[in-house]
């Protein structure tokens, strides 16, 4: 950790990215782009991993980090539930919907292996470095 300079390198917000573009491609080329409310509330949450992700990491502080990292996980598990719904609704098919519920998953898993790092290390932050 002491060696990441910045949010970019951070394997979970590179997932978190690779979700969003994916929900993106999703809204972009299915009719989900006409279901306006449920276009923007997976568009919305799917985004708010990545973006708090890097909030969290460049406020460069642990305790702020972890704290900004529960709300990542929380927009993960709404964009999971979600995708159930865009699923339910027919706009994606079943090896799509698996594919992007298990890519949901893993970031989750990863977002809380992170979280309890930071919970047993003596990293401070960024912020902290001498």
């Amino acid at each position: 950790m002491a060696t990441i300079t910045n949010f970019e390198e951070l394997d979970i917000w590179k997932i978190a990215r690779k979700l969003c573009q994916e929900v993106n491609k999703i809204i972009t080329t299915t009719a989900l782009q006409n279901g306006y409310k449920l276009r923007n509330q997976i568009n919305a949450s799917s985004g708010s991993i990545m973006d708090n992700i890097a909030e969290g990491f460049e406020r460069g502080g642990k305790n702020e980090f972890r704290q900004i990292l529960s709300i990542a996980k929380g927009s993960c598990w709404e964009s999971r539930s979600q995708l159930y719904r865009i699923y339910d609704r027919n706009y994606i098919t079943n090896e799509i919907f698996e594919s992007m519920r298990d890519e949901t998953l893993l970031i989750g898993k990863k977002i809380g292996s992170f979280i309890k790092y930071l919970n047993d290390t003596n990293y401070k932050g960024i912020k902290f470095k001498k």
